[in-house]
């Protein structure tokens, strides 16, 4: 039996049921009723037989006083959903703000992080392009948060070019978010690699591998997110009954295997599964910090001996360099595990729970999930600062370099300086 035949003999059923003719609904053949719904159809000139079973229906409910209730959906009730609706109130001004200081932070980021002392280390370099892709993400994000949350809801214009431009933006943020978290499970891997390796380290960090690791975070992304341009397009919707009143929004069809595919792709591909490998690789280097510590308090009794004090002493600083490093690591790792993972959890249950948990709580909760994110890629150079000696040394010193440089001297060149060696010389003969 074909899905239609059964909603159709469902329906019949629980219409008799109603009625009290229970016993005869074992009768109920379904060609007859298929049969006598198409010649309906036929006889009221209609396209298809649906718009006559609403009909039948509905006569029948009218002539069975009967209640039809609709589908429960009472996911995310209570009074944190008031809160919540009260942020995304002002949610465009927030969003702006943040996007503002996480676009200077971040060219700051990439100012430091490509200078000669700090560009040769190969985890920097991740750091960098980590930097670059926050940028392009709020770069792109402020023409969005303008128009929707200030434009928008005065003018209530759903153009098509804003259609368009939001659906670009679907795809552009979650391409370039998905590199991010790729990079960010890039710098966990590798970070770990450094230290539970440290005597092959120079062999497996290579600046080769560490280009590899870019450039597929980059790659990677278009690939996994290919689920999600299938699924979301351009939808119409009548606003009146004027001809050409139309609105323009992106919604996704969420009918199909496609559509579940999707959720999944996103909630554990991109989302789940790297947080389940950051929180493995964060507990392993909390660990690998606990082990260090407990080391240079042996060090440090080991010290007495006058023969070793200088080797303890030089151990001691690299050591304490290298925790100074893992624990600015640490500290990015921990703060992009917080803000991903609700995000997993809410698409998977959207997979789940379907449409109806989708639009009551996923949908709730998207504004808050954005602020996340950007609050995420905005922090970086706070930690950085606050943790790592040489980004300060380095960042101060580019401050200093470009804040004088218009008080000082210009630089004589190679020429002029030897020219002036050479007249000095004659002189003194």
């Amino acid at each position: 039996m074909s899905n239609k035949s059964q909603t159709l003999m469902e329906i019949f059923q629980e219409i008799l049921a109603a009625s009290g003719n229970s016993s005869d609904s074992k009768s109920i053949n379904e060609t007859r009723i298929l049969t006598a719904l198409k010649e309906q159809a036929f006889k009221e000139r209609k396209e298809n037989i649906g718009s006559v079973l609403v009909k039948v229906v509905s006569d029948a409910q009218s002539k069975l006083n009967l209640t039809i209730k609709p589908e429960a959906c009472n996911y995310c009730e209570g009074d944190f959903r008031d809160v919540v609706e009260a942020y995304n109130g002002i949610h465009g001004y927030v969003s702006l703000m943040v996007c503002t200081i996480g676009v200077l932070a971040n060219t700051m980021n990439v100012a430091v992080l490509t200078r000669r002392d700090m560009a040769a280390a190969p985890i920097n370099r991740l750091l960098k392009w980590l930097a670059v892709a926050d940028v392009f993400v709020m770069l792109e994000y402020v023409p969005f948060a303008i128009y929707k949350y200030l434009v928008l809801p005065e003018t209530l214009d759903f153009r098509y070019s804003w259609a368009m431009y939001l659906l670009f933006h679907m795809h552009f943020a979650q391409i370039l978010h998905t590199a991010s978290i790729c990079l960010t499970l890039s710098l966990a891997i590798w970070r770990y690699i450094a230290i539970k390796y440290s005597d092959r380290s120079h062999i497996l960090c290579t600046e080769r591998r560490c280009s590899v690791a870019i450039l597929t975070s980059f790659l990677l992304p278009p690939i996994l997110c290919i689920p999600t341009f299938m699924v979301f397009d351009i939808h119409t919707k009548n606003v009146s009954d004027v001809p050409g009143d139309i609105a323009y929004h992106v919604d996704s069809d969420n009918q199909g295997k496609l559509y579940q595919i999707n959720f999944w792709v996103h909630a554990v591909a991109i989302k789940l599964l790297p947080c389940s490998i950051l929180t493995v690789i964060i507990l392993w280097l909390i660990r690998a910090l606990y082990s260090a510590n407990q080391h240079q308090k042996n060090l440090r009794n080991y010290s007495a001996c006058p023969a070793a004090e200088k080797m303890v002493k030089r151990q001691h600083k690299a050591d304490k360099r290298t925790d100074r490093t893992t624990k600015m690591l640490l500290a990015v790792l921990l703060l992009f595990l917080v803000t991903e993972l609700p995000q997993g959890i809410l698409g998977l249950m959207s997979g789940l729970l379907g449409k109806c948990f989708f639009d009551r709580c996923y949908n709730l909760f998207g504004e808050l999930m954005d602020f996340l994110a950007l609050l995420n890629g905005a922090i970086n150079f706070i930690l950085y600062c606050s943790m790592s000696k040489q980004f300060r040394q380095t960042f101060r010193a580019l401050l200093l370099q470009r804040h004088l440089a218009r008080f000082l001297p210009p630089t004589a060149s190679h020429s002029d300086s030897h020219n002036q060696n050479t007249c000095t010389e004659k002189i003194k003969r």
